[in-house]
């Protein structure tokens, strides 16, 4: 039987509550299998740009990535953000390694695009390379990977955490038993977006399909739950969404929402 691996996506708005970040690297830190941590980039990038005088520009949600926008999410993303994450994950006794897809060729994309919206230098992952991540897990390291990536011409791309994980999660899923785990600031996928307690403890592609018409699950929902199935369809074990206090017991089974085929 393959080994366990846990493959965890962090969202942004608990990377921005300090203590909150810490309380879920800690529980992170003692999971007992290998396991990669893929991170968003929270407000922070928002914030040193407008510091920077760059314009944010959002569109549905997604930031363009015009070039002075570039500099700052590499700067943030793969620097502050990702090596602060590290530094926690060290003394909490988990020797972990920062990386972006550049870093061994780990993640590559394509530069999206333009059709009706130019996202600037976003990425579409058209490759993972699961050996060489494979061969830094064997290394007894646990990678850290930051939202970027890089294109065969050489280009650094920001890139959708969610889909990084999915897309890390399917990869390594060839070698071993994959879990991937999402976790954000919500108990779970929710019934009534109002309603902090209407967590859907099972989610079918059926049902999701209901969800969505009725427009209970919207937004930026619908990008993560459309790459958790398809992790599923591509091999992955396990896919659960949760809260980000609740990793230990979403590991077991116990809580946010399961989605199953």
């Amino acid at each position: 039987m393959s080994q366990t691996l846990y493959v965890v996506k962090i969202g942004g708005n608990v990377i921005d509550n300090p203590e909150a970040c810490t309380r879920f690297l800690q529980v992170f830190a003692q999971l007992d299998a290998p396991k990669i941590l893929v991170h968003g980039g929270g407000k922070v990038a928002t914030q040193i740009a407008a510091k920077l005088q760059i314009e944010t520009q959002m569109v549905d949600g997604r930031r363009i990535t015009d070039q002075p926008m570039l500099d700052v999410v590499t700067m943030v993303y793969g620097g502050l953000v990702n090596k602060n994450l590290v530094a926690q994950l060290q003394a909490a006794g988990c020797n972990a390694i920062g990386l972006t897809g550049a870093d061994g060729g780990i993640i590559r994309s394509v530069k999206r695009p333009v059709k009706t919206i130019d996202y600037g230098f976003v990425g579409d992952i058209e490759a993972v390379n699961g050996a060489q991540i494979s061969a830094i897990l064997s290394s007894n390291l646990t990678p850290v990977i930051a939202p970027l990536t890089y294109s065969a011409e050489g280009l650094l791309l920001n890139t959708n955490a969610d889909t990084m994980a999915s897309a890390t999660a399917v990869a390594m899923s060839e070698a071993f038993e994959v879990n991937l785990i999402y976790c954000f600031e919500k108990k779970g996928v929710l019934s009534d977006p109002d309603d902090d307690d209407a967590v859907i403890s099972k989610l079918i592609p059926a049902t999701y399909e209901e969800y969505k018409a009725s427009g209970a699950i919207n937004k930026g929902m619908i990008p993560k739950l459309d790459n958790a199935f398809a992790a599923l369809n591509a091999g992955v074990k396990q896919v659960t969404i949760c809260h980000a206090d609740e990793l230990a017991n979403a590991v077991s089974g116990g809580a946010g929402t399961a989605i199953v085929l």
